[in-house]
């Protein structure tokens, strides 16, 4: 049994097939879109049928269109001719399953997503917006029209079908070394600096080394989202998606030890308009969004909103002052499902 999703056009003439609605950016390649029209053409006239696949820049409801408000902005798009054939893509395994479900009348296509395109991206929406939500999403629409893309032709809702599908990204199965980060405070009350260090073994553990020469106490551990929206303005702002109590105090001269598990979730940041998730289908759950991996030679402003995460390690000494390292953090999820779990040792 395969899972197919599908969508018909308001006047019936056009069914549009896919077989999956993410599809995994493999660093070096993207997985095809394949999928098949079934055509009805008994009222198509002297219009042809195209399908596209676009990558676009969402920032405002699409409500505001009609008082002639830009709300999208298209980062790349693509065209084909189905109908009368005009486009013969390889035939795959995909297609055969489609073909089959759909029945006579029915037409393939195929299309690949360039690497350097950005990964789905939507920002969480607060209790009162209304739409769609703001971010970068991919859309695959066949639609009924006399040309391809001619701005001054009219295309009517009823004359096409779309479906929203994600580009997405997993966790690689060997991740490499992690940063490290330390750092060394001299304070008034103290003849000798304070030194703490901290380390990302393999992306996935956090280690924690300091030396007391004063008490000191545990602030919360944090993990900060930062969303860098650089499409259209500099907008950048940075959001707590994981706050750990330590609530612990170390004495000046002794060891402190413990391990923590800390697993940034989106079930515990739902309140909080403006970060940044992966990008969302109706009525399907999503997760805070993967990192950006910038690639060389990309420009940022093709990315759309650039995301990115650190972990931030904080302690106070006796007498006034603080202690800081900060670590920045890799945030994917691994194939399947799941998200990537962080296991802090603090040693002190």
């Amino acid at each position: 049994f395969h899972r197919v999703f599908k969508k018909t056009s308001g006047n019936g003439g056009l069914t549009l097939y896919l077989g999956k609605r993410d599809y995994v950016d493999n660093v070096t390649a993207v997985d095809k879109v394949d999928g098949v029209v079934k055509l009805d053409p008994a009222d198509f006239g002297d219009r042809k049928v195209f399908v596209q696949l676009a990558c676009a820049f969402r920032y405002g409801n699409e409500d505001l269109d009609f008082m002639g408000l830009q709300f999208r902005k298209d980062i790349w798009i693509q065209h084909y001719q189905i109908y009368p054939a005009d486009h013969k893509p390889a035939p795959s395994a995909m297609h055969e399953t489609l073909l089959k479900k759909a029945g006579d009348n029915a037409h393939p296509f195929t299309f690949e997503i360039p690497p350097n395109l950005p990964c789905s991206v939507s920002l969480q929406p607060g209790p009162d917006d209304k739409g769609k939500a703001c971010g970068v999403d991919f859309e695959v629409k066949t639609y009924l029209a006399k040309e391809k893309s001619n701005p001054d032709e009219k295309i009517e809702k009823k004359d096409t079908a779309r479906l929203v599908i994600r580009k997405i990204q997993y966790a690689p199965s060997q991740a490499g070394a992690g940063p490290k980060a330390e750092i060394c405070k001299s304070f008034m009350m103290s003849d000798k600096p304070v030194h703490l260090e901290a380390s990302l073994e393999k992306d996935s553990t956090t280690q924690l080394f300091c030396l007391p020469l004063s008490d000191l106490h545990f602030h919360p551990l944090t993990v900060d989202q930062t969303t860098d929206i650089v499409l259209y303005s500099a907008d950048k702002y940075t959001k707590a998606v994981l706050i750990q109590e330590f609530g612990e105090t170390v004495e000046a001269g002794s060891t402190y030890d413990n391990t923590v598990t800390i697993t940034p979730l989106l079930a515990e940041n739902k309140e909080k308009r403006g970060l940044a998730l992966d990008g969302r289908l109706k009525d399907e759950d999503t997760n805070l969004a993967s990192t950006t991996v910038l690639r060389q030679g990309v420009e940022k402003e093709v990315l759309g909103i650039l995301v990115s995460y650190k972990i931030k390690i904080n302690l106070m000494v006796a007498g006034g002052g603080d202690v800081t390292v900060e670590l920045p953090l890799i945030l994917m999820h691994p194939k399947p499902q799941g998200i990537l779990l962080i296991t802090p040792t603090n040693k002190c």
